[in-house]
């Protein structure tokens, strides 16, 4: 079944949030699956040319997932997730940071604090929900410059890709 696949980006700059509406044409565990597990976060969660190569993942309250962006020159920029709270296929947060490989994050670069939950819509369609925070404005517009938009909406169209390849 061919879906019109929704992507809604909006900026709230009094509240300082990013709220991201995203469709994908696959049923839910497998989107899940494809925002949560390693071995395919790195095929689809850089936008190309970049790819996404994970050092440790630790999928659970409280745990880690760093993780570097590596440019087409070899490249590296580090970030870190830190999980806050996780519900199975529904939902999960964190704190999403730059980092060195280590994990240290770099305080000189934007911090935010993500929701990210999932909706079954049925017909082999699920809906993802970003609520991105900010402690403060500058942080905000320092992403927003940095081309996070364009780097997602070209990230997702890589998962676009990789669903149908994924499907059992």
């Amino acid at each position: 079944m061919k879906h019109n696949l929704a992507f809604d980006f909006s900026v709230d700059k009094d509240n300082r949030t990013i709220a991201v509406k995203r469709d994908f044409a696959a049923e839910l565990p497998l989107v899940w699956d494809a925002y949560t597990k390693p071995e395919i976060l790195d095929r689809w969660w850089a936008p190309k040319p970049w790819k996404a190569r994970t050092k440790s993942m630790d999928f659970k309250d409280g745990g880690t997932w760093l993780y570097a962006m590596v440019g087409p020159q070899g490249e590296e920029h580090w970030s870190v997730v830190n999980y806050i709270k996780i519900h199975p296929q529904r939902s999960f947060s964190g704190e999403d940071a730059f980092s060195d490989d280590q994990g240290k994050i770099n305080r000189s670069m934007p911090q935010s604090k993500w929701e990210i939950t999932f909706e079954d819509k049925g017909e082999e369609l699920t809906g993802v929900h970003f609520h991105i925070s900010f402690d403060d404005l500058a942080q905000l517009e320092a992403t927003i410059e940095m081309g996070f938009k364009e780097g997602l909406a070209t990230a997702m169209e890589g998962l676009d890709e990789l669903l149908p390849t994924l499907k059992k």
